[in-house]
């Protein structure tokens, strides 16, 4: 049964609802976890990874509308989570969960959902919902489940209406680690599972603003060892671990308000000529250490089919050269704000969005997208050996 309606006349058999901060109803099927979440509604076009998605920090206080109607065909297993800690509260689906095919499945993604306190909402037109977010912007809303159908509509409304949204919100405490962690496990191979890096390498101290697993895990294929450490870790206590460089990561919220205590640290990184590179949050960050200005999209870029140029000097013959990459970010880079020692380095040619810089004179360089590929295309994994190859 697909349910559809945006009315408040609650259809029969409706067991979830979406209530936006407008105080527009669309109901469902819930799954999942049952109670409500508030968060982001945004949209993700990926065709596949719906469980790398839903457990990316960077996702926190979102709920994702997945354009791609199969969610669930291929389960879910152990292997496929991207954190140990929190990712989108919810997720929004045109069919009913489909039953796994797949041998690597050790769980339905229903039951998973549950497991994991995430609240599904089923039988809804994502392709409206989809053109809603892309002609209004990303609405604040309330995503609820109730096996018996009922709801408190009143309240739904309420807390949809009174939710402060993204901007302005730093949502990084919640999702970093709580301590130093020496990280072990490498790429992943079919029938291996996770491979181990060796300890004789340059050493990478990665700052965990709400970092996606496999980031670490490419940069132990490319040559690092790496020691994760806490988003506020400090400057003395970041150099005190002898890094060979340093790594910005990807998180969840505004950076303007995270960088209020990570902008002093990253700027004293660089004023001690400490390479760095910063994926997401990390890059936008890097661009306010160095003196540029972000803002909060229309929309966002969410998907793993997200075309980026690259544009800046220092790529030799591959300057021009277009990839395909994964992304998931609600802010960007102004690129009008960037002061003359930072060059622009990528642009998204969706919308001429900021999407990688470099410092001049400084190891530094970070990019909007997601080279760790999970989910997504394999075409940016050189920024990790570009990377680890200036750590030499």
């Amino acid at each position: 049964m697909a349910l559809s309606a945006s009315s408040h006349a609650q259809p029969k058999g409706a067991t979830g609802v979406l209530v936006l901060g407008d105080g527009t109803v669309i109901w469902g099927k819930g799954f999942g976890a049952s109670g409500s979440a508030v968060g982001e509604v945004c949209f993700n076009t990926a065709m596949t990874g719906y469980q790398e998605v839903m457990t990316d920090p960077s996702y926190d206080s979102q709920i994702v509308t997945f354009t791609f109607p199969h969610i669930g065909n291929v389960g879910a297993n152990e292997e496929d989570h991207e954190s140990r800690g929190l990712g989108a509260v919810g997720c929004v689906v045109r069919q009913e969960v489909t039953a796994h095919s797949n041998f690597r499945a050790q769980n339905e993604f229903v039951e998973w959902m549950r497991e994991h306190g995430k609240i599904g909402l089923s039988g809804v037109d994502t392709r409206a919902l989809t053109r809603r977010i892309r002609l209004s912007g990303a609405p604040n809303a309330v995503i609820a489940h109730s096996p018996r159908g009922e709801f408190d509509l009143k309240a739904l409304k309420q807390q949809a209406a009174e939710w402060s949204g993204l901007e302005g919100l730093d949502l990084v405490p919640g999702v970093t680690r709580s301590e130093r962690e020496d990280w072990r496990g490498g790429h992943w191979q079919l029938g291996f599972g996770y491979t181990n890096g060796g300890a004789e390498k340059p050493h990478v101290v990665a700052i965990d603003y709400g970092a996606k697993d496999n980031i670490f895990r490419n940069l132990v294929k490319a040559g690092a060892k790496v020691t994760v450490v806490p988003a506020r870790s400090s400057f003395d206590e970041i150099m005190a671990l002898k890094p060979d460089g340093v790594f910005l990561s990807n998180g969840p919220g505004d950076p303007a308000a995270t960088g209020e205590y990570a902008v002093p640290v990253i700027k004293a990184l660089l004023d001690n000529d400490v390479p760095l590179f910063g994926i997401c949050l990390g890059h936008q960050m890097l661009g306010l250490a160095a003196g540029a200005k972000t803002a909060k999209m229309f929309q966002g870029h969410r998907g793993a089919n997200h075309p980026v140029q690259r544009v800046g000097e220092g790529w030799g013959d591959s300057t021009g050269l277009v990839e395909i990459t994964s992304m998931n970010h609600g802010f960007a880079v102004d690129v009008d704000t960037l002061p003359p020692e930072v060059e622009q380095t990528h642009v998204s040619l969706f919308d001429g969005t900021n999407c990688g810089i470099s410092i001049k004179g400084k190891k530094a360089f970070g990019v909007q997208y997601h080279p760790e590929a999970s989910p997504g295309p394999q075409d940016s994994f050189y920024l990790f050996e570009k990377f680890v190859g200036m750590l030499g």
